[in-house]
């Protein structure tokens, strides 16, 4: 990994609990699609956020999931708040967009795991790829899913992304699904062979997918989401 300094440019909240961070690096680097920096706290304090941006882009973009009672993100914020420049260490992780895959994708995020498949989907339409593609988001209301503007508008512009928003709380007009993320999965795939799958969310939820995926014929090789490198 390198160590990168970054101009902050904007950090703004999405709503009450997820903010967009905006870094320009003084030196370009080379990173793929779905991969992950760390911004550096401190020495031995580094903490990861997936890069939201595609590769070429010319800032970093960043979804930091930061309510006022999570600490440990909320410091990350306070820190980009009050400072001009941030060291990162980057690009780390395994589960990036494999692009010469032909196979039919499958992209599943929880709340902001979205940053991660937003990279995906972004390098995919860079290469003007045009792969069966199915972006499950999942998220506890309506209110929640603090970007559902840009799937929507990758789901009426490109016809081989189909995106399929998922609440568990819904008002009666909620242009959607209102079903756990994982419930939703399981309604709508008999099988998942043939299908290569990114996945990003809270651990315990990639953990239980993991196990739903393996009773639905999931090839493991073809299941890519940096959390199975922490969870057993």
């Amino acid at each position: 990994m390198n160590s990168i300094r970054c101009k902050i440019e904007k950090v703004t909240p999405f709503n009450d609990a997820v903010y967009q961070v905006q870094l320009r690096p003084e030196l370009p680097f080379a990173f793929a699609a779905g991969q992950y920096l760390s911004i550096v706290m401190g020495e031995t304090d580094k903490r990861p956020f997936s890069i939201a941006s595609a590769p070429g882009c010319e800032l970093l973009e960043l979804h930091i999931g930061a309510a006022v009672t999570e600490n440990y993100p909320m410091q990350v914020v306070e820190r980009l708040k009050s400072s001009e420049a941030i060291d990162i260490e980057a690009p780390a992780g395994d589960a990036f967009l494999r692009h010469q895959s032909d196979r039919p994708r499958l992209l599943i995020a929880g709340g902001t795991g979205f940053s991660y498949i937003k990279s995906i989907v972004e390098q995919q339409i860079a290469l003007g790829q045009q792969i069966e593609t199915s972006l499950y988001w999942g998220c506890r209301t309506p209110e929640a899913m603090y970007y559902q503007s840009i799937a929507r508008e990758w789901h009426q512009q490109f016809p081989w992304l189909h995106f399929v928003p998922v609440v568990e709380q819904a008002p009666a007009d909620w242009q959607g699904k209102t079903n756990l993320l994982l419930a939703q999965l399981k309604e709508d795939f008999i099988s998942l062979i043939g299908y290569d799958i990114y996945i990003a969310g809270r651990f315990p939820m990639v953990g239980a997918a993991r196990e739903m995926f393996r009773d639905m014929g999931v090839e493991e090789e073809h299941l890519y989401g940096d959390a199975f490198a922490f969870i057993k």
